[in-house]
């Protein structure tokens, strides 16, 4: 079964989303899986040295307390599934073209699901920032990643179009928000779904496995 997660590396969602769909293979396990995380830019005009905080919360939100109000919602959520989101320590908010590239650069080694968790928890509990090359070489080679080749990657300007193009490709075919779980090519999951809905597409999909010839439950 192949899955693809669309997200962004600064959406508080795409990180709750991330961990209940890790609680729905938990309590389900799926055999033969395949996932791929694919990028989305919540903020696509975001400046490349990314803007500071405040600044943001005010286009986004029209200022800091209205986006209060916001993270109480996602503390609380989030706290149920193990997140303690930091907002007060991020101080600036990144342009995410460059994390995406590290994640992609990830995928060929099967590092992704490591660096896509190190950046939700670098930038979510100890706001650093993930638009920094510095910042996203540190966290690869924590990851496993080699530093020389990925510090060389990311200073230059590889994979940058296709990243790009793929975030337009989303876009193309009706994504307009994230996180979004694309299931065999067929179903979407929009949102940070429970994982009981999870289950229910991961049934849908081994029904029409079933009746394919010469496939059984088993296989």
């Amino acid at each position: 079964m192949q899955i693809d997660i669309i997200s962004d590396t600064i959406c508080p969602w795409c990180f709750i989303g991330k961990r209940r769909f890790e609680r729905a293979l938990a309590l389900r396990p799926q055999d033969n899986l395949e996932i791929r995380w694919l990028p989305f830019q919540l903020n696509p005009t975001m400046p490349s040295e990314g803007m500071g905080r405040r600044q943001y919360l005010a286009a986004k939100f029209g200022g800091a307390d209205r986006a209060e109000r916001q993270y109480d919602r996602l503390r609380e959520t989030g706290r149920e599934m193990g997140i303690e989101f930091a907002f007060e320590s991020i101080e600036s908010t990144p342009n995410t073209i460059n994390s995406h590239r590290l994640i992609h650069f990830s995928q060929n080694i099967g590092k992704q699901a490591l660096v896509v968790e190190a950046l939700f928890q670098a930038y979510f509990f100890e706001g650093e920032d993930i638009g920094d090359l510095d910042v996203l070489t540190k966290i690869g080679t924590a990851a496993g990643l080699e530093p020389t080749a990925l510090g060389r990657y990311l200073a230059g300007d590889e994979d940058r179009s296709h990243i790009l193009g793929l975030d337009e490709k989303m876009r193309r075919i009706g994504i307009s928000g994230v996180p979004c779980f694309i299931v065999e090519d067929e179903y979407a999951i929009s949102g940070a779904q429970s994982p009981e809905i999870f289950h229910q597409i991961f049934d849908l999909v081994r029904q029409e496995t079933d009746l394919l010839p010469g496939r059984s439950a088993a296989e």
